[in-house]
Protein backbone atom coordinates (compact mmCIF):
# COMPACT_ATOMS: atom_id res chain seq x y z
CA UNK A 1 0.00 0.00 0.00
CA UNK A 2 0.86 3.49 -1.20
CA UNK A 3 -0.06 4.85 2.14
CA UNK A 4 2.19 2.61 4.20
CA UNK A 5 5.39 2.48 2.00
CA UNK A 6 5.04 6.32 2.22
CA UNK A 7 4.75 6.32 6.14
CA UNK A 8 7.62 4.53 6.14
CA UNK A 9 9.90 7.25 4.40
CA UNK A 10 8.01 9.94 5.53
CA UNK A 11 8.45 9.38 9.33
CA UNK A 12 11.92 8.53 9.27
CA UNK A 13 12.80 11.46 7.11
CA UNK A 14 11.48 14.08 9.67
CA UNK A 15 12.25 12.37 12.77
CA UNK A 16 16.27 12.74 10.53
CA UNK A 17 15.55 16.69 10.32
CA UNK A 18 13.73 17.63 12.97
CA UNK A 19 13.59 15.04 15.48
CA UNK A 20 11.20 12.93 16.95
CA UNK A 21 7.72 14.81 17.71
CA UNK A 22 6.55 14.79 21.14
CA UNK A 23 2.96 13.59 21.22
CA UNK A 24 0.97 14.58 24.65
CA UNK A 25 -1.97 12.69 25.81
CA UNK A 26 -1.89 9.32 23.71
CA UNK A 27 -4.01 7.46 26.27
CA UNK A 28 -7.04 9.79 25.10
CA UNK A 29 -7.18 7.90 21.66
CA UNK A 30 -10.02 5.80 21.25
CA UNK A 31 -10.02 2.52 19.83
CA UNK A 32 -12.35 2.21 16.76
CA UNK A 33 -13.23 4.51 14.33
CA UNK A 34 -12.87 8.21 15.41
CA UNK A 35 -12.54 11.91 14.30
CA UNK A 36 -9.51 13.69 14.66
CA UNK A 37 -10.89 17.37 15.06
CA UNK A 38 -7.92 20.58 15.05
CA UNK A 39 -7.36 23.61 14.31
CA UNK A 40 -5.98 24.02 10.89
CA UNK A 41 -2.25 25.97 11.17
CA UNK A 42 -0.12 24.43 8.51
CA UNK A 43 -0.33 22.37 5.41
CA UNK A 44 1.47 19.73 6.93
CA UNK A 45 -1.38 19.07 9.64
CA UNK A 46 -2.77 16.08 8.44
CA UNK A 47 0.38 14.39 7.71
CA UNK A 48 1.80 15.67 10.85
CA UNK A 49 -1.18 14.46 12.65
CA UNK A 50 -1.91 10.78 10.91
CA UNK A 51 1.81 9.86 11.63
CA UNK A 52 1.18 10.88 15.22
CA UNK A 53 -1.35 7.73 15.68
CA UNK A 54 0.55 5.44 12.98
CA UNK A 55 -0.58 2.31 12.60
CA UNK A 56 -4.05 3.91 12.46
CA UNK A 57 -5.14 5.32 9.21
CA UNK A 58 -6.58 7.78 8.00
CA UNK A 59 -8.73 9.11 5.08
CA UNK A 60 -8.89 12.62 4.03
CA UNK A 61 -10.93 15.71 2.56
CA UNK A 62 -9.05 17.34 -0.51
CA UNK A 63 -10.16 20.17 -2.48
CA UNK A 64 -11.44 18.78 -6.25
CA UNK A 65 -9.33 20.71 -8.11
CA UNK A 66 -6.02 18.61 -6.80
CA UNK A 67 -7.71 16.05 -8.76
CA UNK A 68 -8.13 17.06 -12.10
CA UNK A 69 -4.64 15.58 -13.34
CA UNK A 70 -4.63 11.86 -13.92
CA UNK A 71 -1.48 11.47 -12.02
CA UNK A 72 -2.60 13.32 -9.08
CA UNK A 73 -5.75 11.67 -9.24
CA UNK A 74 -4.53 8.14 -8.95
CA UNK A 75 -2.05 9.31 -6.40
CA UNK A 76 -4.35 10.74 -4.26
CA UNK A 77 -6.67 8.50 -4.44
CA UNK A 78 -3.93 5.77 -3.29
CA UNK A 79 -3.69 8.01 0.01
CA UNK A 80 -7.10 7.27 1.17
CA UNK A 81 -7.66 10.86 -0.47
CA UNK A 82 -11.13 12.21 -2.18
CA UNK A 83 -12.37 15.27 -3.54
CA UNK A 84 -14.90 18.15 -2.21
CA UNK A 85 -16.28 20.76 -3.81
CA UNK A 86 -14.68 23.20 -0.78
CA UNK A 87 -17.11 26.69 -2.15
CA UNK A 88 -20.44 24.50 -2.85
CA UNK A 89 -20.13 20.93 -1.03
CA UNK A 90 -22.46 18.56 -1.53
CA UNK A 91 -24.33 15.96 0.04
CA UNK A 92 -21.39 13.85 -0.96
CA UNK A 93 -18.96 15.66 1.13
CA UNK A 94 -20.94 14.32 4.26
CA UNK A 95 -22.03 10.83 2.52
CA UNK A 96 -18.68 9.84 1.86
CA UNK A 97 -16.22 10.39 4.95
CA UNK A 98 -19.74 8.57 6.64
CA UNK A 99 -19.45 5.79 4.50
CA UNK A 100 -15.44 5.33 4.78
CA UNK A 101 -15.73 5.69 9.19
CA UNK A 102 -19.22 2.79 8.68
CA UNK A 103 -17.45 0.54 6.91
CA UNK A 104 -13.70 0.44 6.48
CA UNK A 105 -11.23 0.62 9.17
CA UNK A 106 -10.18 4.28 8.63
CA UNK A 107 -11.05 7.12 10.47
CA UNK A 108 -10.78 10.60 9.61
CA UNK A 109 -9.34 14.09 10.42
CA UNK A 110 -11.27 17.07 9.76
CA UNK A 111 -10.36 20.86 10.55
CA UNK A 112 -13.74 22.50 11.92
CA UNK A 113 -12.49 25.94 10.68
CA UNK A 114 -12.14 24.51 7.13
CA UNK A 115 -9.29 27.05 6.36
CA UNK A 116 -5.90 28.52 8.02
CA UNK A 117 -7.19 31.83 7.62
CA UNK A 118 -10.59 31.24 9.76
CA UNK A 119 -10.80 30.35 13.49
CA UNK A 120 -14.81 30.36 13.16
CA UNK A 121 -15.54 26.43 13.54
CA UNK A 122 -18.34 24.69 11.31
CA UNK A 123 -20.58 22.06 11.97
CA UNK A 124 -19.73 19.55 9.47
CA UNK A 125 -17.43 17.28 11.97
CA UNK A 126 -20.06 17.19 14.50
CA UNK A 127 -22.74 16.00 11.59
CA UNK A 128 -20.53 13.47 10.34
CA UNK A 129 -19.63 11.92 14.16
CA UNK A 130 -23.21 11.69 14.42
CA UNK A 131 -24.18 9.83 11.03
CA UNK A 132 -21.06 7.39 11.80
CA UNK A 133 -21.52 7.03 15.83
CA UNK A 134 -17.80 7.74 16.06
CA UNK A 135 -16.17 10.24 18.42
CA UNK A 136 -14.58 13.40 17.89
CA UNK A 137 -10.64 13.21 19.16
CA UNK A 138 -9.55 17.10 19.90
CA UNK A 139 -5.83 17.92 18.58
CA UNK A 140 -3.63 20.61 18.50
CA UNK A 141 -0.31 20.93 17.13
CA UNK A 142 2.28 23.42 17.71
CA UNK A 143 5.70 23.74 15.66
CA UNK A 144 7.12 24.52 12.45
CA UNK A 145 4.58 25.57 10.08
CA UNK A 146 6.38 25.83 6.62
CA UNK A 147 8.70 22.58 5.78
CA UNK A 148 11.86 24.71 5.89
CA UNK A 149 10.96 25.70 9.54
CA UNK A 150 11.12 21.60 9.76
CA UNK A 151 15.32 22.28 9.38
CA UNK A 152 15.67 24.97 12.13
CA UNK A 153 14.76 21.71 15.01
CA UNK A 154 12.12 23.48 15.90
CA UNK A 155 10.41 20.82 18.02
CA UNK A 156 6.66 19.48 16.65
CA UNK A 157 4.47 18.70 19.49
CA UNK A 158 0.74 17.00 19.24
CA UNK A 159 -1.78 16.94 21.82
CA UNK A 160 -4.88 15.06 22.31
CA UNK A 161 -8.13 15.68 24.23
CA UNK A 162 -10.77 13.09 25.77
CA UNK A 163 -13.13 11.88 22.96
CA UNK A 164 -16.35 14.17 22.36
CA UNK A 165 -19.16 12.22 22.10
CA UNK A 166 -22.20 13.61 19.71
CA UNK A 167 -25.52 11.63 21.02
CA UNK A 168 -27.40 10.04 18.02
CA UNK A 169 -30.64 10.65 19.54
CA UNK A 170 -30.48 14.17 20.11
CA UNK A 171 -31.32 16.40 17.23
CA UNK A 172 -27.84 19.05 16.29
CA UNK A 173 -30.25 22.12 16.89
CA UNK A 174 -28.09 25.26 16.88
CA UNK A 175 -28.19 25.14 20.70
CA UNK A 176 -27.24 21.55 20.56
CA UNK A 177 -23.92 22.81 17.76
CA UNK A 178 -23.10 25.80 19.70
CA UNK A 179 -22.48 23.93 22.83
CA UNK A 180 -20.11 20.94 20.81
CA UNK A 181 -18.56 23.86 18.89
CA UNK A 182 -18.07 24.86 22.49
CA UNK A 183 -16.60 22.04 23.98
CA UNK A 184 -14.23 21.71 20.87
CA UNK A 185 -12.65 25.16 21.49
CA UNK A 186 -11.93 24.71 25.16
CA UNK A 187 -10.60 21.63 24.29
CA UNK A 188 -8.03 23.24 21.30
CA UNK A 189 -7.54 26.23 24.15
CA UNK A 190 -6.58 23.26 26.72
CA UNK A 191 -4.22 21.17 24.60
CA UNK A 192 -2.85 24.33 23.54
CA UNK A 193 -2.05 25.47 27.24
CA UNK A 194 -0.71 21.91 28.21
CA UNK A 195 2.16 22.11 25.32
CA UNK A 196 2.77 25.90 26.04
CA UNK A 197 0.93 28.40 27.95
CA UNK A 198 1.92 30.47 25.73
CA UNK A 199 1.42 29.61 22.80
CA UNK A 200 -0.49 32.04 20.17
CA UNK A 201 -1.13 30.89 17.06
CA UNK A 202 -0.50 34.29 14.24
CA UNK A 203 -3.32 33.24 11.54
CA UNK A 204 -1.79 34.74 8.44
CA UNK A 205 -3.47 36.72 5.57
CA UNK A 206 -5.14 35.02 3.23
CA UNK A 207 -4.15 34.59 -0.32
CA UNK A 208 -6.48 36.55 -2.59
CA UNK A 209 -6.57 33.33 -5.55
CA UNK A 210 -7.11 31.47 -2.02
CA UNK A 211 -10.20 29.19 -2.40
CA UNK A 212 -10.51 26.86 0.75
Amino acid sequence: MLYTFLVRIVNPFLTLINGRAKIYNRENIPSGNYIIVAPHRTWMDPVLLALAVWPKKFSFMAKKELFKNPLANKFLRALNAYPVDRKNPGPSAIKKPVTLLKKSDLSTIIFPTGSRYSAKLKGGATVIAKMANVPLVPAVYQGPLKFSQLFSRQKRHIAFGKPIYVDRKQRLTPEVQADLEAKMQSAFDQLDRQINPDYKYIMPPKPKDDNF
